[in-house]
């Protein structure tokens, strides 16, 4: 059977009444039709008559519906990546939004859905392959049937794009879904081509040598789908044991890779002088998988304008059913899980720590600990392991490391200490290894699995983790170019300089990818990731990246956060008819909203008085009067948003969050309390009032799929 891959070239057509795809190097395939303004969705054998051709796209990413309105989300332009093993990858460079109404309705909400959509398209790292699922690691791969159609195939917690694709999924399997109603119309496999999963993370395919030994050097990072968002508004896990920030993150060679010639593939040519072809030999694919992904509690850290917000532990035990869920996928998927905490053992982050531990003595049937020390810290590994094999959580195996005290003084040597603790079990379960089977196109013959996964974590899932991650990288990497021979015994890949610099460099742009995925901005310390040692260059770049995050994930993380929630789903707009309004409209009491603008006027009649020229006779203390009163009146505004710094974050409008909710109510009710500011905010401004407030927060409809 031939296998069904999504078509390279789609032409649009459109009309009052439809817009109309086909491939034209596949003439004899149905068009794909979306009936405007409806949303049907159906095939039709032949072109459509009476529609123009609008232009051509490199795939449909999906359907979405929004408050007033369908839109069919096409990728106008995406940008070749690489090969790998001759298929070629792409990166979504830019889409369009193909609206179904002929003349399109406006309203405040539905811009304001549009804008954050396209902001985060724009903004966002997904990439595609018409013929190779990025979504699933080389092991998943090696397992699935080439027959069946890519999306199919795809892993679903990293098909991101999923959402947006129910219409035509739904339509493939039989129904069709229109505006209110869905009938059943039997299976469209025709359908299948139209179907293009997107993944959401990080690619880099680089051709290069290990002293002299030609490859491809690969690194992916997929982050899930789901619990995605930004770094304060999206922490711990939910209760279907979803965790923030899970990314995984897939390390790999191919050798004698010859199919990838051109763009992305290494063609046996020399490199420095060196490179020496290797044509002939069977291809085969060398890979390695860890994780990462946020403390598996229901725990939450709440901005208050301060650097450091306050930090939540909101359920351990009662987080037990969510963490099975969570762990028994992950066992279910890698195998034995090794834990990697990295998390501080003192200050606010010891909670974290403390909460991690309890949790995983609670899953454990017979939990064992065992604690080491050093002259450095009195608690340089934790270990927490069962003692018995009794259940499938027995195969956790949890392992705290002091990052922090260990590495003080930008000892990052001494991050050497963990990979003496993990040699050993990442050495007994080892790695993935496939071979191409000759004159199959697809079938690899698996000589090797990798049975466990290494799940690194600190608080944010960033910096210190990407220096773990690296570091265990580069070890598995070393055995495996010994284990094929390409290397000796006691020898390591870092040995050759021009090598050693690539991988620095790409594990670098991984740690930016994924902590601006999150964060906003790129890691910290990727100077020293780069190169070997920190500079004062790194240094203010760490300084202006800090600053930068806490701008922000207090003023601008709210409205990137309903960017996820709305694209992936989590939220459903409203219909118009539903009495959902103005949801993005600023609902604090007018005085609450006033007062920034009154330390801006403040600050800025203080910086004219003080630079403004004044006549040798003028009268001065009138002036001086003025200014001390702004000045009085700027340091009281400074300590009111200070002091309320939750009424001033910008919190996400769509999904409002539990914690996020109570402490805005909790500095409301401070203020409405204060016997000066209070009788000036009130309670009768129908702005002002919580129940006004909740109204709100409580439209839209939360999917996961």
């Amino acid at each position: 059977m031939a296998t069904i891959l999504p078509y390279r070239d789609i032409n649009v057509h459109s009309s009052p009444s439809h817009y109309a795809f086909s491939s034209p190097s596949s003439p004899s395939a149905p068009t794909l039709v979306v009936d405007r303004p409806s949303g049907d969705l159906r095939l039709h054998d032949g072109k459509l008559l009476g529609s123009k051709r609008v232009s051509s796209i490199a795939g449909i990413l999906g359907v979405i519906k929004l408050r007033l309105d369908k839109y069919v989300v096409v990728i106008t332009k995406a940008q070749p990546m690489g090969r790998i093993k001759g298929h070629m990858i792409y990166r979504v460079v830019s889409t369009e939004f193909l609206p179904l109404r002929d003349r399109p309705l406006h309203d405040p909400d539905e811009d304001t859905y549009l804008t954050l959509l396209k902001g985060f398209l724009k903004t966002s790292p997904l990439y595609f392959s018409y013929s190779f699922d990025i979504t699933s690691s080389f092991q998943r791969q090696a397992h699935a049937d080439p027959a069946t159609p890519l999306w199919k195939r795809a892993d679903d917690r990293f098909f991101w794009n999923r959402f947006i694709q129910t219409d035509l999924i739904d339509f493939r399997g039989g129904l069709s879904s229109g505006y209110g109603h869905r009938h059943s119309i039997g299976q469209q496999p025709d359908v299948d081509p139209y179907i293009l999963p997107v993944m959401f993370g990080m690619m880099e395919i680089k051709n290069t040598s290990v002293k002299g030994n030609p490859l491809t050097f690969i690194l992916i990072s997929r982050r899930s789908r789901l619990r995605a968002g930004t770094r304060y508004f999206s922490r711990g896990m939910d209760e279907n044991g979803n965790v923030s920030n899970f990314n995984e993150t897939e390390q790999a060679i191919v050798l004698n890779d010859n199919a990838s010639g051109g763009s992305g593939g290494f063609v046996g040519l020399q490199q420095n002088g060196s490179a020496k072809v290797q044509a002939g030999k069977e291809t085969q694919v060398l890979a390695y998988l860890q994780t990462r992904g946020s403390v598996p509690v229901y725990w939450a850290e709440v901005n208050t304008l301060k650097y450091i917000p306050k930090l939540e532990i909101r359920g351990v035990e009662s987080a037990v059913g969510a963490a099975k869920k969570h762990f028994a996928e992950q066992i279910r998927i890698y195998g034995d899980n090794w834990l990697i905490n990295l998390v501080n053992q003192k200050g606010r982050e010891q909670r974290v720590k403390e909460a991690y531990e309890q949790m995983v003595s609670l899953l454990a049937s017979s939990p064992t600990e065992k604690v080491e020390r050093n002259t450095v810290t009195d608690e340089k590994f934790h270990v927490i392991e069962s003692s018995q094999a009794q259940t499938s959580f027995d195969r956790l195996h949890y392992i705290y490391f002091d990052f922090h005290n260990e590495t003080k003084g930008l000892r990052w040597d001494r991050a050497q200490l963990l990979m003496d603790q993990l040699e050993q079990p990442v050495l007994k379960h080892g790695y993935f290894r496939g071979v191409d089977m000759p004159g199959d196109m697809g079938r690899v013959e698996v000589r090797r699995h990798q049975t466990a996964v290494v799940r690194t974590n600190c608080m944010d899932c960033l910096d210190r983790t990407n220096v773990v991650q690296s570091m265990l990288g580069r070890y598995i990497l070393s055995r495996m170019l010994i284990d094929v021979g390409l290397i000796r015994e006691g020898e390591s890949a870092q040995d050759d300089a021009a090598f050693e610099s690539l991988f620095r460099n790409v594990w670098a742009d991984n740690a930016d990818v994924v902590s601006k995925s999150y964060s906003g901005t790129g890691a910290l310390k990727t100077d020293f990731t780069r190169t070997g040692t920190r500079t004062k260059a790194g240094a203010l770049q760490d300084f202006n990246n800090g600053a930068t995050r806490y701008f922000l994930n207090n003023f601008r993380d709210g409205p990137r956060q309903d960017a996820f929630d709305l694209f992936l789903g989590t939220y459903l707009p409203s219909d118009p008819g539903m009495g959902g309004q103005l949801l993005f409209a600023d609902r604090r009491p007018l005085l609450i909203q006033s007062i920034p603008y009154i330390l801006a006027a403040s600050i800025f009649f203080l910086f004219v008085g003080s630079f403004t020229r004044r006549a040798p006779d003028a009268t001065v203390w009138p002036l001086r009067l003025l200014m001390f009163l702004c000045l009085g009146i700027a340091a009281a505004c400074f300590n009111f948003i200070w002091v309320n710094g939750t009424l001033y974050v910008n919190w996400p409008k769509l999904n409002k969050l539990p914690w996020a909710v109570e402490s805005v109510q909790d500095a409301l009710l401070a203020v409405q309390n204060n016997p000066v500011v209070g009788p000036l905010v009130g309670t009768r401004h129908e702005r002002g009032k919580s129940d006004a407030r909740l109204g709100y927060l409580e439209e839209g409809k939360k999917r996961i799929e």
